[in-house]
């Protein structure tokens, strides 16, 4: 795919700025987006020290006027976005802790940064998007959103309930459906990633996958072909169930 324009939020450390790390080392124009804009900047300098290019970029997705803000800076400089990949997220809950005991505090943040301000930023973003001759929009979700696996007492995540975050990702999984199916007649694609259980703050360093390993659903995901998905939900290119 020819190079494109690529924003992804979240991008000052972990999966999102390996993400923007492959993604600026096949060439593409990486916007490295972040809540602190002195985050970010350290970002692009870190890339910068391993011969890669990026921008940095203001973005808190739970501030609709940093979003305005950086929409406006999208358009300028760039005039379109090749591929928006929301990976900015939350986990309010301390693991292990009940449904019951899950506070309405917790559900109301990790909504408003989780769903409300992936929303957000996809609504103020995608004109831009539009812009593009193959639109590519990528939402970083988590197996931990799949109700099919949650209710399977044989599957692997089956004890591993963390609801308000879990819903979270649910919800994040139903809108991709939604936005893929309303732009079915338009070159965008819009799909939803699990990056796998990697070793990240929120991950842990019990993990058993790399940060490297763990970006590479996103990477794949904002660059698709023409030929590619859409309104899917994948782990290293295999479908997950809903």
């Amino acid at each position: 795919m020819s190079k494109r324009i690529i924003l992804i939020t979240g991008a000052n450390k972990g999966i999102g700025l390996e993400t923007a790390r492959q993604l600026a080392r096949e060439g593409h124009t990486v916007l490295v987006a972040a809540r602190d804009a002195a985050k970010a900047e350290a970002a692009v300098a870190e890339l910068a020290r391993d011969g890669l290019k990026a921008e940095a970029v203001q973005l808190d997705v739970t501030d609709a006027a940093s979003i305005a803000r950086a929409a406006e800076q999208v358009g300028a400089r760039h005039g379109k976005l090749d591929t928006l990949v929301n990976n900015a997220g939350v986990v309010l809950e301390g693991w292990g802790t009940t449904t019951s005991q899950t506070t309405l505090e917790q559900w109301r943040g990790t909504f408003e940064a989780n769903v409300f301000g992936l929303v957000a930023v996809t609504q103020a973003l995608l004109p831009l998007v539009r812009k593009s001759e193959a639109g590519r929009i990528v939402n970083v979700s988590s197996i931990l959103g799949s109700l099919t696996l949650h209710a399977d007492p044989s599957s692997p995540i089956y004890d591993m309930k963390s609801v308000a975050y879990d819903t979270s990702k649910a919800a994040v999984n139903q809108y991709t459906v939604h936005l893929a199916h309303e732009l079915r007649d338009t070159p965008i694609k819009v799909n939803a990633a699990h990056p796998g259980w990697v070793k990240t703050d929120l991950g842990g360093e019990q993990a058993p996958m790399e940060i490297p390993d763990g970006a590479k659903t996103s990477v794949w995901l904002a660059t698709l072909p023409e030929d590619g998905p859409t309104g899917g939900f994948f782990h290293m290119r295999d479908r997950l169930p809903w």
